[in-house]
């Protein structure tokens, strides 16, 4: 594990060369209450493309994982955490990367394309409700409820009940994490298809992938 700083934020990141040569840098974006592992290294995500001869990178976005926290709403924005991987690819002095996003990190990665286009190669969308699509309405009221996390600890029985496990998400799971007096009434709605890879294990997680292509020149 590494970190570098960036708006105030100290982040841990994962930055593996394939075993020969040099690949093409795929960076990857977990999503809510999650982390770089629970979403990319446990079900084999960050392995699998390793081992395809891609330079994987994965993060803990601001507030998650082994990153630092802030209790600053405003430090939460899709924009601003978007930043956070630009900042990274500049880090790492990477100019252009596929980058791969799951649920809000597939909508970190669409801020991220419409923020910094020339560092976007490719976009995964990984269980990005239509919203995004259609219109998703303003951040604030989507926010809204799940800001009790912010503002106070969890009792030990209302995190059980709501964090994802490491091998079967919550919301992965096609279902929303039941609600709690202090997490308010936050939802999540999947798609559930093929898992990308047969050798794993049927109880890893599995992720709509959508591929959008810029018209970057390659």
């Amino acid at each position: 594990m590494q970190f570098f700083s960036h708006d105030g934020f100290d982040l841990a990141f994962l930055d593996r060369q394939p075993a020969s040569g040099e690949g093409d840098p795929v960076l990857m974006i977990h999503g809510f209450a999650s982390s770089h592992y629970v979403n990319w290294v446990s079900p084999g995500w960050f392995k699998t493309l390793n081992d395809a001869g891609y330079r994987a990178i994965a993060f803990d976005n601001r507030g998650h994982g082994s990153s630092s926290k802030s209790y600053e709403e405003a430090d939460y924005t899709p924009a601003k955490m978007a930043s956070d991987a630009a900042a990274l690819l500049d880090h790492l002095g990477i100019e252009r990367a596929h980058v791969m996003g799951y649920s809000m990190g597939a909508r970190i990665a669409a801020f991220l394309a419409l923020s910094d286009p020339d560092k976007v190669a490719t976009l995964v969308f990984g269980g990005l409700g239509i919203g995004m699509v259609d219109g998703v309405g303003d951040w604030d009221p989507i926010a809204a409820p799940c800001l009790p996390t912010i503002r106070r600890p969890l009792p030990i029985r209302a995190a059980a009940l709501s964090a994802p496990s490491p091998t079967r998400p919550a919301a992965i799971a096609g279902r929303s994490p039941p609600a709690s007096p202090n997490r308010g009434s936050c939802s999540a709605r999947t798609i559930l298809p093929a898992s990308p890879s047969r050798r794993w294990s049927r109880s890893a997680p599995r992720m709509t992938l959508a591929v959008l292509r810029t018209s970057l020149p390659p």
